[in-house]
């Protein structure tokens, strides 16, 4: 069997791979382009991949290939019916990054909450050196115990952050933006009645038609003045451009985004403009990210291979 990873690279350089190994063949590339693919495939049995298209002009050349594998839930790279037609099987992952996602939810939630960019420039600043009060009051928070936190997509990731959220003290509303996934113990309302009442707001729901642009400048100022948003889902669930106007116009306290339209950042997106860390922190994708997440992913995807194989025997 040859195996074939062909962006390697984007799981990370820390990860044992070694168990593949086993199974036959390993060939790795850091990245591919599209136009790389089908050189690289050509007598490969299975190919791993994150971002890469998989579709008739990247893999029409290759002659052996059984099995596609995902690294990642999102399958919109893939040509499903062309797959379908050459007999070549797939697979994802689902549910691998739950609680990295969950425990990034509420790391951008603290840092803006407690304004801790600017405290800890003031303590770094040395303004805390030889200052005449123990406790420094310039910039005021809350507790999260108590307030409303309004979660926008229910699925996995979304449930575990309300029952989080509610180990904290919150009353946890949510929309269901299937309108399909009702969960009890919840309170379900309309999106304008979450935007409306939630102090806290936050995205944990695919990009979809319906989802797409969802968070756009009409959303934004139903808000509350006082409220933080995050967004854990995708990019395009937020009208980047209304996010920004919404920050600048004091519509809402802060945003803590760690998906973007445009991924890498793209040089004509809005939010380049705002510096202020304590109004918008960007994280580079990195929620799904943590070591035990990727370490699950990679096993996960292993085990897929060696079940199709043993089934396909």
């Amino acid at each position: 069997m040859k195996i074939v990873f062909l962006d390697v690279k984007t799981i990370g350089e820390d990860i044992d791979l070694s168990g593949y190994e086993k199974l036959g063949e390993v060939v790795k590339y850091d990245f591919s382009t599209p136009e790389q693919v089908s050189q690289r495939v050509e007598d490969a049995d299975v190919i791993v991949l994150n971002k890469v298209p998989v579709n008739y002009n990247t893999i029409g050349t290759a002659k052996k290939l059984k099995l596609v594998c995902v690294t990642a839930t999102g399958t919109n790279n893939l040509d499903k019916e062309y797959l379908d037609s050459k007999g070549i099987a797939w697979r994802n992952v689902a549910g691998y990054s739950t609680e990295s996602v969950a425990q990034h939810t509420f790391a951008l939630l603290f840092y803006l909450l407690e304004h801790l960019p600017y405290y800890d420039e003031y303590v770094k600043s040395e303004k805390y050196v030889g200052d005449r009060m123990f406790t420094h009051f310039d910039r005021k928070f809350s507790e999260i115990s108590g307030k409303t936190w309004g979660i926008i997509g229910m699925g996995a990731i979304g449930r575990r952050v309300a029952q989080i959220a509610e180990l904290f003290g919150c009353h946890v509303v949510y929309y269901s933006t299937t309108r399909k996934n009702h969960q009890k113990g919840y309170q379900e309302m309309s999106l304008e009645e979450l935007l409306e009442s939630s102090d806290i707001v936050s995205v944990h729901a695919p990009l979809t038609p319906e989802t797409e642009n969802l968070m756009d400048q009409k959303a934004f100022s139903r808000m509350k003045k006082s409220a933080i948003f995050l967004n854990l889902g995708r990019g395009p669930i937020v009208s980047e451009q209304a996010l920004a106007d919404a920050l600048n116009q004091g519509e809402i306290r802060a945003a803590g985004l760690d998906v973007l339209c445009e991924e890498p950042m793209s040089q004509e997106n809005p939010l380049r403009n705002i510096k202020d860390s304590d109004r918008l922190v960007i994280t580079p994708h990195i929620a799904w990210a943590s070591v035990e997440a990727r370490t699950r992913l990679m096993q996960v995807i292993l085990g897929q291979i060696q079940e199709f194989f043993r089934a396909d025997l």
